[in-house]
């Protein structure tokens, strides 16, 4: 079905609440579609203007890294600016509440931008890691505290000098195995998931809600167009997730 001509029903929004009221181990899985709704633009959105004429391989890639350093912390250091002007939006808030109301709760986020603990959630799995932290780029110390003191670009490790790095994901990376492993715990535990705003294309994390359904779980898509998971799913929301959550997770 196209996402031009997705529709979701009053009964479909009935059974979703039903079934996200009754869960006692729910998850919310939660993708670029929900930081898009907040003004934060995907990676490849995000390369405008000044930074049109560069390869995404360049600034996100260790590779690239290495080769020019200045260049991709300033790149980070935009978006982190970007990311800081940005509030949680509705979709933030309803999750967060559910939460406080279901406080086995868990969250798992492809989103790097800290959000969703704005809102208030207590739980999240951040498989992408954070862009609002760093950490030494040949792995000395783990993640870096007082980095923004530094006037270097990009500011250096305190233990070995090395440059610091964001904690993120960069292309031809793996997933933080803690991470991944929390993920994967709590889709195999779990009696609801709601995919949100994600294509759920990109593997390993597109597997987790196939993980979910193997297991037992009830799956719900909340995203305005077709996904891949729509498949599995006993209920699939057409729209955003600013919109719907709030309705179906709202007390």
């Amino acid at each position: 079905m196209s996402g031009a001509g997705r529709r979701s029903s009053s009964d479909d929004l009935i059974l979703a609440r039903e079934l996200a009221l009754h869960a006692e181990r729910p998850v919310v899985f939660t993708g670029a579609g929900v930081s898009a709704e907040s003004g934060i633009p995907t990676f490849r959105d995000a390369l405008t203007g000044l930074w049109a004429q560069y390869d995404p391989e360049q600034l996100a890639t260790e590779a690239g890294y290495r080769n020019d350093p200045a260049l991709v912390w300033r790149w980070y250091a935009s978006r982190r600016e970007r990311i800081a002007q940005a509030k949680p939006n509705p979709a933030h808030d309803a999750i967060a509440d559910y939460g406080r109301r279901k406080p086995r709760l868990q969250v798992i986020t492809q989103n790097v931008d800290g959000l969703h603990q704005r809102a208030g959630s207590a739980d999240v799995i951040e498989l992408h890691g954070s862009i609002l932290r760093v950490r030494c780029l040949d792995g000395c110390a783990g993640q870096a505290v007082g980095w923004e003191s530094d006037p270097r670009v990009p500011p250096l490790c305190a233990r070995c000098s090395a440059p610091l790095r964001p904690d993120v994901v960069w292309f031809g990376e793996f997933l933080p195995e803690a991470a991944l492993a929390r993920a994967q715990r709590a889709v195999t535990e779990c009696d609801l998931m709601i995919v949100v705003g994600t294509s759920a294309l990109v593997y390993p994390a597109a597997e987790l809600p196939f993980s979910a359904r193997r297991n037992g779980s009830e799956v719900i898509t909340v995203n305005p167009e077709s996904t891949a998971v729509d498949e599995i799913a006993r209920v699939m929301l057409a729209g955003k997730a600013g919109d719907l959550l709030p309705r179906l997770l709202g007390a």
